[in-house]
């Protein structure tokens, strides 16, 4: 399951292992395979794999029913796993009926965005009142001072807009884009592992990790970037198997009928315009446009997809991969994804951009016409002088927030959970808010933003894992996976000065689970492993699987805010420091 026959891009033909460059022939002591492949086309356009010829006459299935299985379950497998997803995700989604953590920033900013198209100061009590009159408050004109983009703001407004202002309306666009990215995942995993069943695993995976279950049920915006970047990222994968798929068709084919190595064709062809190279030039420009840091995963995932180019031009037989790069794909490169990703950006400010430059509009709207008249820029539009200064100012907010927080953590802990966010708690009395009558005490209710323990304790390891095989395997799934975490998690280490939080992560929840499943395809074996082999790494994968799939459901009271006796709730708190 985990074979790099599709990953290592070590030209065919290549010297045997002891007429190698030293630091191949030095790597190899730690593991280091990449050794020549003969089939040139399964290494650019591997296929996917299927299940052995001894599984379906075991089970008593036709060749013909097997064949429709095998079809069906591309689709099959990730649809049923978004339907679990779904499910879990929607039920009781109203509860708890209340504006948590957050969501008394977002909710209420969604709401003016899509009445004013710009953010307003609400009364202090505004929370209550909304709860209160079933969302039926008025929107209030003063321009308020927000610190994130629009457009999260504006996806959680949708679902506003269609079933109003209360929990179940602001938190329906999240759950259900929550609910989308597990299927997104499903199919990203299928197409990078070329397996139904790792695909849907890992998609699996995190439907029960328990932190972007929660993220999918609060209105908050880190759950909306987490959807953009791996909808881009989906995009790019799929694009790099395009473009494989073109320089296949482009090679000559000899007398056997097997295809051989150009570097006529791999050192000049064009791939063309791209086209999923744009959508996610599109999709890391919404990510942009609602935190700021998709600016460093735009900026990793434009490196990666150019390493991408350089490894199908050399698999091709390219004598100068990187110079080809450099000329042929660079440019669109750049151009699919920085440019579009800056007016998509722009484009998501048009609601403020509109808005009054008379002092009745967006915050700082008028900037250009008072405090900023005069100065070198002046024959730039006002609304973008007053834009940038707003930006700049945001900025300044952003490098200086050091206010101290109960549940502020540093990145270190975030993957070993260190320090969760409790976003709602109460101490209900027995017989009131679901407390059992006979609890005997007070219970407990809370919603802690807190991925499933079994499951981010795994992808420690199955870090290390992948970072092995990227390293000595030479496997570009491993590296597409070290680099999505990378991108969503190591620029937080720059501003460990800064008031930041463990939720941050859901970002990268996709690439842990994504570590995860090719773990355990590891565990597992490889199908030309015996039976025995099979059998003892089939049990210990289908074990540590149980063990999360437990782990979710034991702490989902924590999850949903359903509550539980004291000493229930005490059990679960299984560090001193989530509590």
């Amino acid at each position: 399951m985990t074979s790099t026959a599709s990953s290592t891009d070590i030209r065919q033909g290549r010297a045997p292992h002891d007429e190698r460059p030293a630091w191949q022939q030095r790597l190899r002591r730690f593991g280091y395979t990449a050794g020549p492949r003969s089939d040139l086309r399964d290494r650019l356009v591997p296929p996917y794999a299927e299940p052995g010829p001894r599984l379906w006459p075991a089970l008593g299935v036709s060749p013909r029913l097997a064949e429709r299985i095998t079809r069906w379950s591309a689709w099959g497998g990730p649809l049923l796993v978004t339907l679990m997803a779904g499910l879990l995700r929607f039920w009781n989604l109203g509860s708890p009926r209340k504006v948590i953590f957050d969501e008394t920033y977002y909710a209420k900013d969604a709401w003016a965005l899509v009445h004013r198209g710009f953010e307003v100061n609400w009364d202090k009590n505004a929370n209550d009142l909304i709860i209160q009159a079933n969302g039926h408050v008025a929107v209030p004109t003063d321009a308020a001072y927000v610190v994130h983009p629009p457009v999260g703001k504006y996806v959680i407004g949708i679902g506003e807009l269609v079933f109003g202002l209360d929990p179940f309306g602001w938190r329906f666009m999240t759950a259900l884009l929550g609910t989308v990215s597990v299927l997104l995942l499903c199919r990203i995993g299928r197409r990078m592992f070329r397996s139904t069943f790792l695909g849907c695993l890992a998609g699996a995976l995190m439907a029960v990790d328990g932190l972007h279950f929660v993220m999918s049920r609060t209105a908050l915006l880190d759950g909306v970037l987490m959807f953009f970047v791996l909808a881009a990222f989906g995009c790019l994968v799929i694009d790099r198997d395009r473009t494989r798929e073109r320089l296949a068709a482009a090679l000559p084919v000899d007398a056997d009928g097997r295809l051989r190595p150009d570097d006529g064709v791999a050192d000049t062809l064009r791939f063309g315009l791209r086209p999923w190279r744009w959508a996610a030039g599109v999709l890391l420009g919404l990510a942009i446009g609602t935190k700021w840091n998709g600016l460093y995963i735009l900026a990793a995932f434009c490196l990666m997809a150019l390493v991408w180019d350089v490894g199908a031009r050399k698999v091709a037989g390219a004598r100068h991969p990187y110079l080809a790069v450099l000329k042929y794909d660079t440019g669109i490169t750049f151009l699919a994804t920085v440019p579009v990703a800056v007016a998509v950006y722009l484009l998501s400010w048009t609601g403020w951009i509109l808005s009054p430059a008379d002092g009745s509009g967006g915050y700082f709207r008028n900037w250009a016409a008072t405090d900023g008249k005069g100065g070198s820029w002046t024959f730039l539009p006002d609304w973008l002088r007053s834009l940038w200064h707003y930006e700049h100012e945001v900025y300044k907010f952003h490098v200086g927030l050091s206010s101290p927080h109960t549940y502020q953590s540093n990145p270190w802990s975030w993957l070993v959970l260190g320090r969760p966010v409790s976003y709602f708690y109460e101490s209900p009395s027995p017989g009131a808010d679901g407390c059992p009558a006979d609890a005997g005490q007070k219970c407990a209710r809370e919603v802690l933003a807190i991925g499933t323990p079994l499951l981010w304790w795994a992808a420690c390891a199955a870090i290390l894992y992948v970072l092995w095989r990227w390293a000595f395997r030479r496997d570009w799934r491993a590296g597409a996976i070290a680099c999505g975490i990378a991108a969503g998690y190591l620029p937080w280490f720059m501003y460990q000065q800064r008031t930041i939080f463990l939720f941050y992560a859901v970002v990268f929840v996709p690439f842990l689970c994504l570590a995860v499943a090719m773990l355990i395809g590891a565990i597992v074996g490889p199908a030309r492993s015996t039976d025995s082999r099979r059998v003892i790494g089939a049990t210990a994968a289908g074990v540590l699987v149980l063990l999360i799939a437990w782990n979710f459901i034991y702490f989902w009271p924590l999850y949903t805010g359903t509550a539980i006796p004291l000493d229930d709730w005490r059990s679960r708190m299984w560090i001193d420091t989530w509590v």
